[in-house]
């Protein structure tokens, strides 16, 4: 344990937190001025986490309406710093090798697309077995980061940082925030990321190792089952809710239910169902879709202002055909061009000015 508390504090291990958390924020003022000075900055950081006195400056708040509305609480630069360096160097290492095959968000190699196609692999394997003839389980958390119970997440980090320096760091930034007293994790600090990640880890174990489901994803607070009896994921919803509320201090939302596999399923905004030749079919759903169009049309009235060049158009444009080709999107793939979306006239508009 000393000597993960060594690699937090080694500067090589600071300089490359560093490059990671700049990474496409060159431009903004925070960072320019930690690089103004950045062998003093850095040498600070060192020395403050090496002598044990390293305390969160605090939050910048600011809400986010894409997807949905958020509150995002942003630490400081040099906070972000020393995160990246703990989360780099010493929270992934350890938490890793703890999380199941199937808990898919921000970790290495998985991410969204790891999940759809994992749902989706399910779905088909599912169907060769059963047919349609079976439920999803679909769960959420109610406000997840901001109900993360302060106490019950120490408690799970201190089994295996038991009451080292590494321990204290982490109790340290815990306390940074809250919601209400002892409750909530801000949602712009790295370490929430990870907090979260294993916060739900007790769920992962009680459905796929006591309950028996083969069939189950998480990504983050938004997880699904597939069985082929009501009645049994009905039980399985009972234990869940039995966990979340007395050992976790959480609780379910009103989107938790249980549905048959005819009916699809909703999941990282896309809606799945299956065929009666067992394909499994991928639409956007209805309200990424009227996000999408929001969002375009903001771009073009950017454009249209001079506030962005076409490069960023395009850029935003090939993101977002990208990631619709995860799908089955073809048709409103073929709207993402600039005279569909953006409407021939404006270009020239932009030209006369």
């Amino acid at each position: 344990m000393a000597d993960e508390y060594e690699r937090l504090c080694d500067f090589q291990n600071l300089y490359a937190a560093h490059k990671a958390a700049c990474r496409g924020k060159r431009g903004k003022f925070e960072v320019i001025d930690f690089e103004m000075n950045l062998a003093v900055n850095l040498c600070d950081l060192q020395s403050a986490l090496a002598n044990k006195n390293y305390t969160p400056k605090g939050y910048n708040h600011f809400k986010i309406y894409e997807p949905k509305k958020r509150e995002i609480f942003a630490p400081s630069y040099a906070d972000r710093v020393v995160q990246h360096c703990l989360c780099d160097n010493i929270l992934m290492p350890a938490l890793e090798s703890r999380l199941i095959f199937d808990n898919a968000a921000c970790r290495k190699n998985k991410g969204t697309h790891f999940a759809i196609n994992r749902l989706s692999g399910f779905m088909r394997d599912f169907y060769r077995k059963h047919g349609t003839q079976g439920y999803f389980l679909k769960c959420d958390i109610r406000k997840y980061f901001e109900n993360i119970n302060h106490a019950v997440l120490k408690k799970k980090l201190h089994k295996i940082w038991g009451d080292t320096d590494i321990g204290a760091l982490l109790c340290k930034i815990i306390d940074s925030y809250e919601n209400t007293h002892g409750v909530g994790l801000p949602l712009g600090n790295q370490t929430s990321q990870w907090f979260a990640l294993y916060y739900l880890d007790r769920i992962d174990r009680l459905i796929k190792e006591q309950l028996q489901i083969n069939y189950y994803t998480r990504y983050m607070d938004d997880f699904v089952l597939i069985y082929r009896d009501k009645e049994y994921l009905k039980q399985c919803l009972a234990k869940i809710r039995e966990v979340c509320e007395n050992e976790l201090n959480i609780q379910m939302n009103d989107k938790t239910q249980i549905f048959p596999i005819k009916n699809g399923v909703d999941y990282l905004g896309w809606h799945f169902y299956l065929t009666d030749t067992g394909k499994v079919i991928r639409k956007l759903r209805t309200s990424n879709k009227k996000s999408l169009k929001r969002r375009m049309k903001k771009i073009a009235q950017k454009y249209s202002d001079s506030i962005i060049e076409m490069d960023d158009v395009s850029r935003s444009i090939a993101s977002t055909y990208g990631h619709l080709k995860h799908g089955h999107t073809y048709r409103l793939r073929n709207k993402l061009s600039w005279e569909t979306v953006f409407g021939r006239t404006s270009r020239s508009q932009r030209g006369s000015k």
